[in-house]
């Protein structure tokens, strides 16, 4: 083991050392190489920013090299081949004087064809005598030109296609015998497009990865993660960077391990990054005020701007979570261990404690940043228990010193909540319980408690007070921004609620209290959820920007993600933010950060819709599995979506949406209404619109899709009209077989005798 130097190298010798270690080494790579530690430190890092000043090296994100270099590893852009057919590519972080040196990409054997536009990770080589300085060595592409699908291998003499496992997705490819990875026939595979399509065949294709057996239940996540390309590996020098980490000590953090702090979250929860407290104001000027504490894990400490763990955290963006796995956007050494605030462990944390009146309004709020020690880590259903009369073994303690003063602090919230008439949907969010292989158990709704409420409540006025904190100390943060609904979308929601017998009134600013009040007409009515979904579907997609637009659907004019630092990347931003606007350390929003927050708001704005698509592909597929044992059954739903090729059924049960094609409502013609959102039948007048319930029967359930295919029986508990079907037998009738310009088809007569005797 090296021993502890006693004075610091000289600049040569630094100089030359970082000459031998080529990579851009870290301030902590240069004071391991000489031994240096303790108060020499402060020495070095002083030393090393007079060199920077001086030119004689150059920093880029926390590392040095000498000015003008390219890094041992670096990201390039390949601009594309020359006359003679070799690769070249340009460095995107060049920072020297005049052009950037040119570069030629090796590839072997097995590398993906690259093309021009394509950013790849490579190992650098320094050339002489050549028309290029560096020779490339990829190592892996991060971003490409051509497209990849994602379907399942079928396979041929000469090779294979892959077809599509995307719903509504017609489109095949060619695949050739050289390019196949030995898959198996019924494999699902990944492949990319390669070339263009021949003038008499299909696109052809070439398989990069076999992910296996898409009927095994594990693979429903997996084709979402593959298909909308949601990063699930941690490179391994990011997992190494992880590793590296160690507890935050108390050092210059206020300390609040004296605070009976506690965590409340799903029974299965393994991050836990909020702890909350409440207690009673002990300030005789505000009768019937409280005093709540919000704690958030540190993340900031430990995910510093510019390094690997903040590139790769961007990247993602945020976590995504499925019925049998999560993706985080930290390694687990951060999202489980350090930043995870675990009974009865010192965590760092990021601390608001707020003060309000009787009525739940905020007086004021102070942030700190803390150690904490969380007393106890609680479930949702175990607090509602206790609050209910039935406490256990570990809440009976609690009641009275931490849950019963939380339940005050939410009834004062309540009152100001009311006041303030944020957009209150009542959509219940399905719960997909699955066995440990992996296949659905049970499908049903979540129970929502007070519990739950409570907590998000809390969350609401911390993010609240994060947002007005940095607008005081006149900080750059990422908002989180919800804009009021466009004249078009409103429109169409108060057709929808007219039709179904309520009222929007027009002429008047649209508040959330309006349709808070469309809400309530259509509460415990056979249209509640049909409102709740349209009006839902009626709101622009929530995002993140730079600048306040105020959130419509909360009723707030300032408002930031202050409360997940774990599982999103814009509460790190509003964390770095506070640490500069406060001056708590060298780890707050960098000068990188401010210049890229556009950019970083628009990314993470796009990888959160990413995982919501993400994971409603998976519910959807997860459904169809749970359904595809009862094709041929009979369910009860309501319309909820009308277009030109067919109605779409959410079905009671089970909250699944379902297809019924326009072939299987009637044989008629059928006129689409686009501004009233029906279909009405030319010969019988049938008219069909969002909300009406109607039976259906399943007729196909593809859990590689998560289509399912309905045909109609009835519509608002009454039989479709009389005759049609006969005169559709006989092909006679009007409007019978003009659409598309084909003809009535027949059903065979084995599937109309199997049809009546299920009816």
């Amino acid at each position: 083991m090296k021993k502890p130097a006693t004075q610091l190298p000289t600049r040569q010798q630094i100089l030359d050392w970082i000459a031998d270690n080529p990579g851009d080494p870290a301030k902590r790579d240069i004071a391991r190489a000489f031994g240096i530690k303790g108060p020499l430190k402060i020495e070095l890092k002083r030393m090393l920013k007079e060199m920077e000043a001086d030119g004689a090296v150059e920093k880029k994100a926390r590392r040095y090299g000498k000015p003008g270099e390219l890094p041992a590893v670096a990201v390039l852009e390949v601009t594309g081949p020359d006359r003679m057919g070799d690769l070249f590519a340009r460095a995107l972080e060049w920072e020297g004087e005049g052009e950037a040196p040119r570069i030629l990409v090796t590839t072997a054997k097995d590398d993906p064809a690259l093309g021009a536009g394509d950013r790849i990770l490579v190992r650098l080589t320094k050339v002489e005598g050549e028309a290029y300085s560096h020779s490339a060595r990829l190592i892996r592409r991060i971003g490409q030109g051509a497209r990849r699908i994602l379907g399942l291998f079928r396979k041929m003499t000469e090779g294979g296609r892959i077809l599509p496992i995307d719903k509504g997705e017609t489109k095949e490819w060619m695949v050739g015998r050289d390019a196949t990875q030995n898959a198996r026939d019924g494999e699902l595979v990944e492949a990319e497009i390669v070339g263009r399509r021949e003038a008499m065949g299909l696109p052809r294709a070439r398989i990069i990865s076999r992910l296996g057996d898409p009927g095994a239940p594990k693979a429903v996540s997996l084709i979402a993660i593959h298909q909308h390309g949601i990063p699930d590996d941690f490179p391994d020098d990011v997992i190494l960077e992880a590793e590296r980490q160690e507890p935050a000590g108390l050092g210059d953090r206020e300390d609040l391990r004296h605070l009976p702090l506690v965590t409340i979250d799903p029974a299965d929860a393994r991050d836990r990054d909020d702890a909350v407290l409440a207690h009673a104001d002990p300030d005789k000027t505000n009768p019937g005020g409280h005093v709540i504490w919000v704690a958030i894990a540190d993340v900031a400490h430990y995910v510093r701007p510019q390094s690997l763990l903040d590139r790769e955290a961007r990247k993602r963006g945020n976590s995504t979570y499925f019925p049998d796995r999560v993706v985080p956007m930290l390694p687990d050494r951060l999202s489980g261990d350090l930043c995870s605030l675990h009974e009865g462990v010192d965590r760092a944390c990021m601390a608001v404690c707020i003060r309000i009146d009787a009525q739940g309004q905020k007086i004021s709020h102070r942030f700190t940043r803390g150690l904490m020690r969380s007393q106890a880590s609680l479930a949702y259903e175990a607090v509602q228990s206790a609050i209910d009369g039935r406490p256990d073994d570990r809440t009976e303690p609690l009641l009275d010193p931490i849950l019963r003063p939380l339940y005050a602090a939410y009834d004062s919230l309540k009152r100001a909540r009311a006041l303030r008439q944020p957009l209150e949907l009542d959509l219940p969010e399905r719960r997909i319980v699955l066995s440990d292989e992996g296949k659905v158990v049970s499908v049903a709704f979540k129970e929502r408690y007070d519990a739950h409420k409570l907590i998000e409540e809390f969350m609401v006025l911390a993010n609240v007070a994060a947002a007005e904190e940095l607008e005081r100390l006149k900080r750059p943060l990422l908002y989180r921004v919800h804009e009021e609904p466009s004249l078009d979308k409103i429109d169409a929601l108060r057709e929808v609620a007219e039709a179904s017998g309520f009222v929007l009134a027009k002429g008047q600013v649209l508040k959330t209290q309006h349709l808070n009040n469309l809400l309530r007409q259509a509460e415990g009515s056979d249209f509640d959820e049909l409102m709740n979904i349209t009006t839902l579907r009626s709101m622009t997609q929530a995002y993140y920007d730079p600048r306040n637009l105020g959130h419509f659907g909360l009723a707030l004019r300032s408002y930031a993600h202050f409360t997940s630092p774990i599982r999103r990347y814009s509460d790190l931003i509003v964390h770095r933010a506070l640490i500069l606007g406060h001056g708590w350390g060298d780890d707050g929003l960098s000068r990188e950060d401010i210049e890229t927050l556009a950019e970083t708001a628009q990314q993470i704005s796009d990888t959160e819709r990413r995982s919501m698509a993400a994971e409603r592909d998976t519910t959807d597929r997860y459904l169809a599995s749970w359904l595809s044992d009862r094709v041929g059954a009979e369910f009860t739903g309501r319309i909820s979506g009308v277009q030109r090729f067919g109605l779409f059924v959410r079905l009671d049960e089970s909250g699944a949406d379902g297809l019924i094609p326009i072939r299987e409502i009637g044989r008629e013609f059928f006129h689409f209404d686009p501004d009233s959102q029906t279909l009405m039948g030319a010969d019988t007048g049938l008219t069909l619109g969002i909300g009406q319930r109607v039976t259906v029967r399943l007729a196909e359930a593809v859990p590689v899709t998560g289509g399912l295919t309905l045909e109609l029986l009835s519509v608002d508990d009454k039989g479709l009209p009389s005759g049609r079907a006969a005169r559709a037998r006989k092909g006679g009738g009007k409007g019978f077989g003009k659409r598309r310009g084909h003809a009535p088809r027949e059903k065979p007569a084995k599937s109309r005798k199997i049809a009546r005797k299920r009816r």
